[in-house]
């Protein structure tokens, strides 16, 4: 049975430091999960792990794979410049390093960045009211919640400096007319939160079928008293072996 490796990648494994390794597979993990809930845009969009060390090197998808064939002998190590410190037949997509490597220079918290164009995601962004305190999900998200507005296909490395104040301390972000964006200290984090925000959406998208005036609002009162209750965090250490379980299950061969 074929595990979706891809045959012409050779190892990395024992080739690199165990810090760099971990981040590998936690990495080609989150890509391999994206693809699993059906979140992925064919070769677009990016996630990113920010190599253990004082040198800012990180690591990014080969432009032209699937999130599903993604392995962790396959992704890209760059520095915040864009060049490529590994030999690889692959190079990168220049929006994702445009992304990417402003939140890793700006955010020492950031080790793992994530950023999709999923359905909902993009369809809440371009509401100008943004995410609505709708459901559960999104009193939480937005507890964490900033915006960035949109400037075209992120090829300017110049809306860096834009980018970066606009997240400022926050964990998830609303790119405007253009999708979804999550940070976490570890890929658990990362990903729990990247999960909130896109069920948030998600379900915004289906409560508003009914009309904008035919919406229930959580009271305010409730609102803040989530805010108090976040204090000890989503919980994304105990999702997170679940979820590779889930992978390994249904779509082994990212640890390769």
């Amino acid at each position: 049975m074929a595990d979706g490796s891809l045959a012409n990648v050779s190892s990395l494994k024992g080739k690199v430091s165990a810090e760099e390794w971990q981040a590998r597979v936690d990495l080609a993990a989150l890509y391999r999960l994206v693809a699993l809930h059906g979140w992925d845009d064919a070769i677009y969009t990016h996630i990113s792990a920010r190599i253990p060390g004082p040198e800012h090197h990180f690591l990014i998808n080969p432009y032209g794979m699937y999130f599903g064939e993604i392995t962790a002998s396959s992704l890209v190590k760059i520095d915040l410049e864009g060049n490529i410190l590994q030999e690889t037949p692959y190079f990168i997509n220049p929006a994702g390093f445009t992304i990417h490597s402003a939140i890793h220079a700006a955010r020492e918290d950031a080790h793992f960045v994530m950023h999709l164009h999923t359905d909902q995601g993009v369809a809440v962004s371009a509401q100008k009211e943004g995410l609505l305190p709708l459901a559960q999900h999104a009193v939480i998200v937005r507890t964490m919640l900033a915006y960035h507005d949109y400037e075209g296909i992120a090829l300017n490395l110049d809306e860096r400096e834009r980018l970066v104040a606009d997240i400022g301390d926050k964990h998830v972000m609303l790119l405007r007319n253009h999708g979804t964006l999550a940070v976490g200290s570890s890929a658990a984090d990362c990903w729990i939160r990247m999960f909130y925000l896109e069920r948030a959406c998600k379900q915004q998208v289906m409560a508003l079928s009914a009309g904008r005036e035919n919406v229930l609002f959580a009271p305010e009162e409730a609102q803040a008293e989530v805010g108090l209750q976040l204090s000890r965090g989503l919980g994304g250490g105990l999702a997170w072996p679940g979820a590779l379980r889930q992978l390994d299950r249904a779509l082994p061969g990212y640890d390769a």
